[in-house]
C-alpha cells in the first residue's frame, strides 16, 4: 500500500492535467490525451490501495476491493469535462472515492460485500453529444450501432476512438454482467447550483434530476461575401439560429423551474467577413415535467422553421439524447440523509451517471457545497474545508451501506 494522499492532495495531482489555455478551465475529452492521463492516475492510485482494476466493453474503468460480485457497493464518478469546464466536476467524486477507501483500509476495515470505485467514460458528452455514454450503453439505454457512428468535431467516430484506445468495438454495447453486480451505487459530486449556501449546509442528498435532452439543430443557407451581398439577398443560416436562441430564452423563462440554452454553434467556415452557409447548434431544455419540456422544444422548432423559411433556408432538428425525470431511491436517500444528520435532500438540473442507473439499482447523490453555484465553468468550486466534510460524508455513507 502507499501512503494516504487526501482529496485535496489527489485533486491537485491532476490539477495541470488537460489545462485549457484558450478557455481557462479544463479541457479532458474521452481517449484524448488528458483522459487518458487521468485514467492512469486512477489506475496508479488505485493499484496502490491494493484494488483489482478491469477495464469494462464501454470503456468504464472497475476498481475492486476485495472480490467482485453481485450486490456490490459501488461508489466513483467521471474524469472527463466540458470544453474549459472546472476542476471539481467529476473528479471530486473519484478523488473523495479513493481518499474514503485508504481511510477505511487505515482503521483496518475489511469489506464484507463486494465494494467498487466505477470510472464512467463521457460523462459530459462533450467530444461525441451523448451526455452519460458510458452508463447509458452498459445499461442498454444508448444502442451500440448509435454509439459507434456517433463522431466528434474533427469527424472522428467513436467507434474509431474507442478501437484506437484498445476496446473490442464488437462489444461494445449492453453489459447485464457489469449492471448486474451493483448492489447500490452512490455518487458524490460538487453542487451544480447554489442551494446549500443560504441554507447554511455543506452536504446534501439528491432528491431528484430534472428532465432533460438535448437536440442537435442544423440549418443550410447560402455562403456568400459579407460586404458583396444585398442584406435583401442573403440566405444566412445564422439569422433562424439567432431566432431559435431568443425562442429558448423567452419560452423557459415563462415556466417555472424550466431551463433552455444553447450553448454550442459551429458555422461554417466561420469567416469574419463571410456569410456562413450552414451552422450547427445544440440545444439543452430541462424541466420539471415532461409536457413542458417538450412544449418548449416545440416552441423553438416553431420560431426556428419560420425563420428559416424566412430567411430561405433549410432546417433540420435532431434529439441526440434525453431522459425523463429521475427520482432516487427514497428509502436509500432517507437513510442517508439521517446517517447524516439531518442533511437537506435537493433537486438538481444537472444530469448524472447516478441519473442513468436509478432506473436500474438503487441510487443516491451526495453535494458538497458551492458557494458560487457556478458549474462547468473556471470558477467552479468548493472550500476546502467543504471538501474536507464531503470525504467524511462519502466514508459515513460507506460505513453505514457497508455494514
Amino acid at each position: 500500500m502507499t501512503e494516504r494522499r487526501t482529496t485535496l492532495q489527489l485533486l491537485d495531482e491532476i490539477s495541470d492535467v488537460g489545462v485549457d489555455e484558450k478557455r481557462g478551465g479544463f479541457s479532458r475529452h474521452v481517449f484524448d490525451d488528458a483522459e487518458r492521463a487521468l485514467r492512469d492516475w486512477f489506475t496508479e492510485r488505485a493499484l496502490g490501495l491494493g484494488l483489482d482494476l478491469e477495464v469494462d466493453r464501454n470503456g468504464n474503468i472497475w476498481a475492486w476491493w476485495g472480490k467482485a460480485g453481485p450486490d456490490a457497493v459501488v461508489t466513483g464518478s467521471h474524469l472527463d469535462s466540458v470544453p474549459g469546464g472546472g476542476a471539481l466536476d467529476g473528479p471530486l467524486g473519484v478523488a473523495t472515492a479513493l481518499d474514503a477507501v485508504a481511510l477505511l483500509q487505515t482503521e483496518g476495515y475489511r469489506p464484507t460485500r463486494p465494494f467498487a470505485i466505477v470510472v464512467f467514460a463521457e460523462e459530459e458528452g462533450a467530444r461525441f453529444g451523448v451526455a452519460c455514454l458510458g452508463s447509458r450503453l452498459m445499461t442498454g439505454q444508448l444502442s451500440p450501432e448509435r454509439a459507434l457512428a456517433l463522431s466528434d468535431g474533427d469527424g472522428l467516430t467513436f467507434g474509431e476512438a474507442a478501437a484506437a484506445f484498445g476496446l473490442d468495438v464488437q462489444h461494445i454495447g449492453q453489459d447485464s454482467e457489469a449492471l448486474g453486480r451493483i448492489g447500490l451505487f452512490i455518487e458524490l459530486h460538487v453542487e451544480q447550483g447554489r442551494a446549500l449556501e443560504p441554507l447554511g449546509q455543506a452536504i446534501a442528498v439528491a432528491s431528484s434530476i430534472l428532465e432533460h435532452g438535448r437536440w442537435r439543430i442544423d440549418v443550410r443557407g447560402e455562403g456568400n461575401h459579407a460586404g458583396s451581398t444585398a442584406m435583401a439577398d442573403r440566405h444566412d443560416p445564422l439569422v433562424p439560429v439567432a431566432a431559435g436562441i431568443l425562442a429558448a430564452r423567452r419560452s423557459a423563462a415563462s415556466r417555472e423551474g424550466a431551463r433552455a440554452t444553447v450553448g454550442k454553434l459551429v458555422p461554417v467556415p466561420g469567416g469574419s467577413n463571410a456569410i456562413a452557409s450552414r451552422v450547427a447548434a445544440w440545444l439543452d431544455v430541462r424541466s420539471e415535467r415532461d409536457e413542458d419540456t417538450r412544449e418548449i422544444v416545440g416552441e423553438i422548432e416553431a420560431e426556428l422553421r419560420e425563420a428559416a423559411a424566412a430567411e430561405g433556408c433549410e432546417l433540420s432538428i435532431t434529439e441526440e439524447s434525453y431522459s425523463d425525470e429521475v427520482r432516487f431511491d427514497p428509502a436509500l436517500r432517507d437513510r442517508l440523509a439521517a446517517e447524516l444528520g439531518g442533511v437537506p435532500a435537493l433537486p438538481t438540473g444537472a444530469g448524472h451517471d447516478a441519473g442513468v442507473l436509478a432506473a436500474h439499482v438503487p441510487t443516491a447523490m451526495l453535494f458538497v457545497r458551492n458557494p458560487t453555484g457556478v458549474s462547468h465553468a473556471p470558477s467552479e468550486g468548493a472550500s476546502d474545508a467543504d471538501i474536507v466534510a464531503g470525504v467524511e460524508a462519502l466514508l459515513t455513507t460507506l460505513r453505514a451501506v457497508l455494514r
